[in-house]
């Protein structure tokens, strides 16, 4: 019998044949639509709606590939962050802060950046539609020493913090959160977590949370080669 991961990548392929077909369209939508605007600021908009219609296309297709067609180079997981960060404010520009609590020392990370902005992405959307668009979200990063992560001892990693002032997860879902179409919202899928646990477990990660009414802390492991 498939066990739990084996489960949730199946349905995870299985979603992204669904999803892939519309993107074209969405893109194709947009560029025609910011070729009617007047004023070159609302082209800022249209260009979030293709840039993310690419990168989850891309994302897609690396669904649909082996685990080892993942890209990997060095990169810098505060860009990570920045890209996230301006996705979500573009989609809540009201009543949403959103603060960086940044350690500008770390080194660089190796990884899939397209995998690791859609870990971050999905952990703070989470966290914004939970607080219905309004309230406090605080990304950090930190070097973490000597953890343990999937059983293997590593000197040095990345811990990247997602923490929010919204009402919490509900004691009876915190223990199945990470199981796909588990949502605490009516109109969610549970798609998000179990996605990027999927996505840190391929970068040999861990991803933890603990919450309560008033904070909530996502807590993002990254070993460092």
């Amino acid at each position: 019998m498939l066990d739990q991961t084996q489960a949730n990548r199946l349905l995870l392929r299985n979603l992204a044949h669904e999803i892939k077909n519309p993107l074209g369209g969405i893109r194709g939508a947009a560029q025609l639509l910011e070729q009617e605007l007047e004023k070159p600021a609302l082209r800022e908009y249209t260009q979030v709606i293709v840039q993310e219609a690419d990168r989850l296309r891309t994302l897609m297709e690396k669904l649909l590939s082996p685990q080892n067609a993942s890209h990997y180079s060095a990169l810098n997981i505060h860009e990570v962050l920045e890209r996230v960060r301006s996705v979500v404010l573009a989609e809540m520009p009201e009543g949403l802060e959103i603060q960086r609590d940044y350690d500008i020392s770390l080194p660089a990370l190796i990884g899939d950046k397209e995998q690791l902005i859609q870990v971050m992405l999905n952990i703070v959307r989470n966290a914004a539609q939970a607080m219905q668009g309004c309230g406090l979200i605080v990304m950090r990063t930190r070097i973490a020493r000597q953890v343990t992560l999937i059983k293997r001892r590593h000197r040095l990693a990345v811990m990247v913090q997602i923490i929010d002032n919204g009402p919490g997860i509900p004691e009876g879902l915190q223990d199945k959160i990470f199981y796909p179409l588990v949502s605490g919202r009516a109109d969610g899928h549970g798609l998000g977590l179990t996605l990027a646990q999927d996505f840190v477990s391929q970068h040999h990660g861990t991803i933890e949370f603990d919450s309560e009414p008033g904070r909530t802390c996502f807590t993002v492991l990254l070993p460092l080669q």
